[in-house]
């Protein structure tokens, strides 16, 4: 009996799939769920009955299964997802899973870890592999996430899911320095997973780079691509996309508005909430509680809360990069007894994740912006979750305590408050989110505030990022929108600087024309008292030019830049000094401003019109003749032409000149260079020297003597020569004379 060869089992492999898609089509549209239907409100599939084709004309009813066999998936997908160890669906994916496998475009929103990374990649890869989509194909479907972090977990996943899939996949991200190796390979992806700086960038850059047959999209973490500091960069994704194509948004925060679906062109999208009728928006393993801490003791809390966990692992938020750096780098000199990282935006993009899978593999303590607050999965091993600094609203705070308690695992997390941001605990609290008032022993609260001070004499450099980390702070609560919790104006500056270490509090600026550009009111003398503020003045400190005042310039820039203080294109006209002109705004001349106003008096004080000075004053009537106004500016005009003309004539005729003058210098001095380099030519035969070595001997001058002025008299010198130096044959004759004086 024959063997098979190679082709015929490629052959047979390809009469498969057709055949496997083709009862994927038909079990799809046999029970697709009717749009807007929740599955989750059906009864559950037994887990033993049959899958797949009943008989010739139905099937097994798939919009109530519990498990991914149950799904119409590819044998490819199931036994990708078996390898993984993923059985059972969560929520949103039993939510969402019926919906999206039919073509549809979906508003997925659900708790953080619950699951929503499977519940776009399955249908991207199915989608694909009904399409029976090849690398000559192109890019079938992008999926987009705001972080690199989180970029990179679903790359991870994708290839875990894919692995029995011929698909080819990219990972985009920024800051990475292979572009180049990117821009020849990404038109042979069929999936890409990316930021949106670098889509855009290869849209813009790469050759022949075509998303025109692009059939899936993914928005992971949609609220977040869509808002304002993606607006531009997704916008101009978006005119480079075709219209037909299956969209899916995933977030924990979904958005509703209709200005960003219709950017996005879905077509009737199934909103699937899983968790909108829950009792809490959040995990309901995660435990919540909030302190209420005055400014200047956040540092020594979060130092004494550490001292006190040091077998957790620990994950703390803070507002800037630059308060990151100094806690980050003051408390690993201050050596508190567990490892320190610290993760932020302004880091390299290999140091970054190198940063991150240190933490997920350790007990530690992270300190990290929001740019790690979002889909990040720490290996379900992040014990607390502490925000220092409040978050800038609602949907913020879900997205940082999800770092902690997601799938079925627990944890934990802390807010710190000031006394005048307690209106985020009462919204909080609206937003069905089970957190917790309670006070901190004051009994075992360590003070660092020494300790901190004395590291900053020693080490100017930690002094400075102190420096950098009280401005920023400053910076991001002034630039927060939602002015009943966050004002700047209550923030105690003066103990807060101290707080840190520093021994002066730096002046910011932009807090002395805010002050001076209202009146205060009376009520606001207390408080001004209580923050240290005067009413000229924030900080009355005078101190040496230094690398602070650098900073204070830095800041205002920051603050008074049109970048800072606008929203949507809009400025703010606050956060704008009346002394200050932004550089976009332009001078506009009013058209409908009267003209000719101007009054124009004779030798004698009468009043003239504007025009009668060119008028011919001896004209008996006095009145303004324009036939000779007009006469008389022609002739001017043609005398200023001729003078013109006179004038560039001159100056071209000096121009001239002067390029002569200089030809001619040079052409002097390189004849007489040329004189003299011929005569050190015929000295050097006299002496039995090289040229070369003779050229480099700096020339020799005799001086006459007494006896030898009648000679000299009526002969010309060499070139080369003073007037005082002697012929070259009187050189001659003046050496035989010494040797035959030598040899007698």
């Amino acid at each position: 009996m024959r063997k098979p060869t190679s082709k015929n089992l490629r052959n047979q492999q390809r009469f498969s799939e057709v055949q496997e898609v083709e009862l994927l089509e038909s079990w799809i549209e046999f029970g697709k769920p009717d749009s807007g239907l929740n599955p989750l409100s059906l009864s559950p599939l037994p887990k033993e009955g049959p899958i797949g084709r009943i008989d010739e004309s139905s099937f097994s009813n798939y919009a109530a299964c519990t498990r991914f066999y149950q799904l119409p998936l590819s044998r490819k997908t199931k036994d990708g997802l078996s390898e993984s160890k993923y059985i059972e669906m969560t929520e949103i994916q039993r939510a969402s899973l019926p919906h999206s496998l039919c073509g549809r475009d979906i508003l997925g929103a659900a708790k953080t870890g619950s699951g929503k990374t499977l519940a776009f990649i399955i249908p991207v890869l199915e989608k694909l592999y009904r399409a029976r989509w090849g690398p000559e194909d192109g890019v079938g479907s992008i999926i987009i996430s705001p972080t690199r972090e989180l970029a990179g977990e679903l790359f991870d996943v994708l290839r875990n899911v894919g692995r029995n899939h011929s698909f080819s996949a990219g990972l985009l991200i920024g800051g990475r320095k292979d572009v180049d190796t990117e821009k020849e390979h990404v038109n042979n992806l069929n999936i890409l997973v990316c930021t949106p700086g670098r889509l855009l960038q290869h849209m813009d850059e790469t050759p022949n780079f075509d998303c025109s047959q692009l059939q899936v999209l993914v928005l992971d973490e949609a609220d977040r691509i869509l808002d304002a500091g993606f607006k531009k960069t997704l916008n101009s994704i978006l005119s480079q996309l075709p219209k037909r194509r299956q969209t899916l948004l995933f977030s924990a925060t979904q958005t509703k508005s209709v200005q960003d679906l219709a950017r996005l062109s879905l077509k009737d999208p199934e909103y699937i909430s899983v968790h909108e009728e829950s009792v809490t928006a959040t995990p309901s393993r995660l435990q919540q509680t909030a302190m209420i801490v005055p400014l200047d003791q956040k540092i020594n809390m979060l130092w004494s809360f550490i001292k006190m966990h040091l077998n957790s692992k620990i994950l703390v938020f803070l507002s800037s990069c630059k308060q990151v750096k100094f806690v980050f780098e003051a408390f690993k000199k201050l050596r508190p007894g567990i490892p320190l990282k610290c993760l932020h935006g302004r880091m390299k993009q290999e140091r970054r994740m190198g940063i991150y899978s240190q933490f997920c593999e350790t007990r530690s303590v992270l300190f990290a912006t929001d740019v790690g607050s979002r889909g990040l999965n720490f290996n379900n091993a992040v014990d607390w979750v502490v925000q220092v600094d409040c978050p800038e609203n609602v949907a913020s705070y879900i997205h940082r305590v999800g770092r902690t308690a997601r799938y079925h695992s627990g944890g934990k997390s802390v807010l710190f408050l000031l006394p005048s941001e307690t209106e985020m605990l009462k919204k909080l609290q609206e937003a069905k989110i089970p957190i917790k008032l309670i006070k901190a022993n004051s009994k075992r609260l360590l003070s660092v505030t020494n300790a901190l001070s004395e590291l900053l004499v020693k080490s100017p450099d930690t002094q400075y990022l102190a420096q950098r980390a009280f401005t920023t702070y400053l910076r991001s609560i002034y630039k927060q929108q939602d002015k009943e919790v966050f004002d700047v104006m209550n923030l105690p500056l003066e103990d807060f600087s101290a707080s840190l270490g520093l021994p002066v509090t730096p002046k910011v600026r932009f807090l002395n024309q805010k002050i001076k550009g209202k009146k205060l009111p009376e009520e606001e003398g207390p408080l001004l008292q209580r923050g240290n503020i005067d009413k000229d003045e924030v900080v009355t400190v005078r101190r040496k030019k230094s690398h602070v005042d650098d900073l204070e310039e830095e800041v205002e820039r920051d603050f008074l830049s049109a970048k800072e203080a606008a929203v949507d294109g809009e400025a703010n006209e606050d956060s704008i000094p009346a002394t200050r002109i932004l550089k976009k705004k332009k001078l506009k001349i009013n058209v409908h401003r009267p003209i000719g106003t101007r009054v124009v008096f004779d030798e004698e004080g009468n009043t003239l019109p504007p025009l009668a000075a060119l008028a011919d004053t001896a004209s008996a009537d006095g009145l303004l003749q324009l036939d000779k106004v007009k006469e008389r500016y022609e002739k001017l005009k043609e005398e200023m032409k001729q003078r013109d003309k006179e004038d560039k004539q001159l100056l071209r005729q000096r121009l001239r000149e002067k390029r002569t003058k200089e030809k001619m210098k040079l052409t002097r001095a390189r004849q007489e260079q040329e004189v003299a380099s011929e005569h050190e030519e015929d000295m050097s035969g006299s002496d039995g020297e090289t040229i070369d070595n003779k050229s480099r001997k700096r020339s020799k001058i005799y001086f006459e003597s007494e006896s030898d002025d009648d000679e000299k008299k009526g002969k010309k010198d060499n070139v080369g020569f003073s007037e005082d130096s002697i012929s070259l044959e009187e050189q001659e004759a003046l050496a035989l004379k010494l040797l035959s004086s030598m040899h007698s």
